[in-house]
């Protein structure tokens, strides 16, 4: 059986009836547990969340339409939209022999961190079976002949026309946005800020003279893992130059990054530790905890410089 961080093989997004339902308290997500009991039920697994799972197929296993199941639920953040960064595992089996075609490592690691649209790009069916997961939940997936894509079928074994089976655990789910309480602030001459539904920031700048030493402010407080700078940490940020008001670096238009605070400015270093995973923080840095006078690419020496700061999560320690 062969093991990769992602697999090759494309799902479909065939609908199917809603069984089974349970909804996120933590916002309302509907979570469909149980789409075709008589598909799913074909599957036995057994083995702890987290490891390699023991998967018996009653074959052939043919079915007409995308099926999923949760055989434990987590307790977790959600799965609410395409741009969250997750772990999974899984792994997939050929639905003629029941025998395991491709699985995931089973591995926390940093290498193993991907956003969701990563997975849908290569695995469309996740979009609707991993809808609301959350940390902690077992799924196993149906696939039908029509939700692989050939290549991917071929790669793993499949006769034409057969089905699949996927068994996946979300390990772990980053926010998509920081989604703390809103905090009072004195702005006391700082920028102030805006978000668009998605979460990205837009950030005013006053007219007004940069103020010289380091400004943090906490605009959300997020109640999840204090940054304490063992784990890279997983954020969206967007920088601007005080000065000319011009954005030099975002995050917003791709993925969030992970940040290790040994390996960035002293400034953003500080704006982060000791803040909490859910929290938004604005930061705006002097020139002594940033890029000095020397400056660096669009970045101009003596700049002062204004980050806002999403905290999504917090990564694993990288492999030593």
């Amino acid at each position: 059986m062969r093991k990769t961080p992602a697999f090759l093989a494309i799902l479909g997004l065939t609908a199917a009836g809603l069984v089974g339902c349970s909804t996120s308290p933590a916002d309302g997500c509907a979570r469909v547990t149980d789409t075709d009991p008589a598909a799913t039920d074909l599957v036995t697994v057994t083995g702890e969340f987290g490891e390699a799972p023991d998967v018996e197929v009653y074959t052939p296993f043919q079915v007409d339409e995308l099926a999923w199941t949760d055989l434990t639920q987590g307790e977790g953040t959600p799965i609410i939209t395409t741009d969250q960064m997750v772990i999974l595992d899984m792994v997939v089996l050929n639905g003629q022999t029941g025998e395991p075609a491709v699985a995931t490592s089973y591995d926390v690691t940093l290498e193993n961190v991907f956003s969701m649209s990563r997975w849908i790009d290569t695995l469309p069916g996740l979009e609707d079976s991993l809808h609301c997961a959350q940390e902690g939940d077992r799924v196993v997936v149906a696939l039908p002949a029509d939700a692989i894509n050939p290549a991917a079928a071929t790669q793993i074994g499949l006769e034409e026309g057969g089905s699949a089976v996927a068994v996946v655990d979300v390990r772990k789910v980053y926010l998509p946005k920081a989604d703390g309480a809103d905090q009072f602030t004195d702005s006391n001459g700082l920028p102030s800020v805006v978000r668009a539904p998605n979460g990205r920031p837009g950030v005013i700048v006053p007219d007004a003279p940069a103020p010289t030493e380091l400004s943090i402010q906490t605009i959300k407080k997020g109640d999840g893992e204090v940054v304490t700078g063992e784990q890279p940490v997983r954020a969206h940020y967007t920088g601007l130059l005080w000065d000319t008001r011009e954005v030099f670096d975002t995050s917003w238009d791709g993925d969030p990054v992970s940040f290790d605070l040994t390996a960035v400015v002293p400034g953003f270093a500080a704006a982060l530790e000791g803040q909490t995973v859910g929290s938004q923080v604005l930061v705006v840095v002097p020139p002594d905890q940033g890029y000095g006078d020397a400056g660096q690419g669009p970045i101009p020496g003596g700049a002062t410089l204004v980050f806002v700061i999403d905290i999504l999560g917090l990564d694993p320690e990288p492999a030593s």
